[in-house]
């Protein structure tokens, strides 16, 4: 029989940090349609239509919303299929993501 072998086992570092939170952007634009904006907010984020319409009001109006508020591999992921979807229908619409502070 063989020597038994003691083996240590280090430590596991178990400090993790939360990933940094982005929030998603609409910036208002002429050309986008508000029906446009409400459906993106249903489809991409889950929005209910009432709460998506709500949101698309405070767009139009304050020239901005932010949308969400993500880790930043699921905003950029959003904001880019966001903006697929409205290229693909022929609107300009912008999503912008900004660090959340």
């Amino acid at each position: 029989m063989g020597k038994a072998v003691t083996r240590v086992r280090p430590e596991p570092n178990l400090t993790l940090k939360e990933p940094p939170m982005y929030r998603v952007i609409y910036i208002n634009d002429d050309v986008t349609t508000m029906e446009f904006v409400v459906e993106s907010l249903i489809t991409v984020f889950n929005y209910t239509v009432d709460s998506a319409a709500d949101i698309t009001q405070k767009i139009h109006v304050d020239g901005s919303a932010i949308v969400a508020t993500l880790p930043y591999e699921m905003a950029e992921q959003k904001g880019v299929e966001v903006t697929q979807m409205a290229r693909a229908n022929g609107y300009p619409l912008v999503i912008k993501l900004e660090p959340d502070a």
